[in-house]
């Protein structure tokens, strides 16, 4: 009685582990995995103890290994060869890790994006306290544009992964003074995480002026012009370069809509 109770059908071993009976007949049928027992009816009877082996090979699939891999270290188990597959798979596991912590960080400075937008303004201009932030620079001015290959050159430069972080231009302010919009200084995106081969710069912590422009980019001049107007009045200093980038593409569908922030280091005058 107490040895019968060990044994499981397949319908109750699929119930316990959550997969359809349907996977353990053709488990069984490719010699991945089978019951201990057949009784002489041709029932499938599977002693308990084999629901650890199973679930290593469902955990096993999980991690993407193939059901020929599977089979094939099923065939001859031994100490070596499972150390040197959870060896691999812990790798592949922190890579993994990274990137979806990557992923996280990016959603959540969109969804903060997307929340600050819906309490603008059409146009405005703020003081804003920033703190320090590591940024890549892409020298790039912007005449002879191939946007395949520029595309391509980002993303073998910096990673696709921080492209979605969002992609801004910066401008010398001798260029904005003199209204010299046609050529940009090049392209910039907020590091994710420090890369030693990738050119970048620390923006330093501190004040910034902010201007956030609603529609097209053909009318951004007009913001910069308030920006300086709004730094004269108040006797600042503009210092370094001018910052701009796009705070919520994807969430609209006219262009109208579009926000831009402009961002500028300001010092107060002695």
């Amino acid at each position: 009685m107490k040895k019968d109770f060990m044994y499981l059908t397949t319908s109750q071993f699929a119930k316990i582990h959550g997969v359809n009976k349907r996977t353990l007949h053709y488990y069984d049928d490719i010699g991945l995995f089978s019951p201990n027992k057949k009784g002489d009816n041709g029932y499938r009877y599977y002693d308990i103890s084999q629901s650890i082996d199973f679930e290593y090979i469902c955990m096993l699939k999980e991690l993407n290994m193939s059901i020929e891999e599977i089979k094939n270290y099923l065939k001859k188990p031994t100490s070596n060869k499972f150390i040197e597959i959870a060896k691999m798979k812990e790798e592949e596991i922190d890579l993994q890790i990274k990137k979806l912590e990557h992923v996280k960080k990016v959603l959540h400075n969109k969804r903060q994006q997307v929340s600050f937008c819906e309490c603008l303004q059409d146009q405005e201009i703020r003081i804003m306290e920033c703190d320090e932030e590591e940024i890549y620079m892409l020298p790039y001015d912007f005449f002879n544009d191939n946007l395949t290959q520029l595309f391509k050159y980002i993303k073998d430069t910096w990673s696709i992964e921080q492209i979605r972080v969002g992609i801004g231009v910066y401008i010398s302010l001798d260029k904005v003074i003199n209204k010299q919009f046609k050529k940009y200084d090049g392209l910039y995106t907020v590091a994710l995480s420090h890369h030693s081969n990738v050119k970048s710069f620390i923006r330093p912590k501190g004040k910034y002026l902010c201007g956030f422009h609603k529609g097209s980019w053909d009318e951004l001049p007009i913001m910069y012009q308030k920006i300086i107007d709004y730094a004269h009045r108040n006797n600042f200093n503009l210092t370094g370069y001018a910052y701009e980038i796009g705070l919520n593409e994807f969430v609209i569908s006219d262009i109208d809509e579009y926000i831009t922030k402009i961002m500028i280091k300001i010092e107060e005058k002695k």
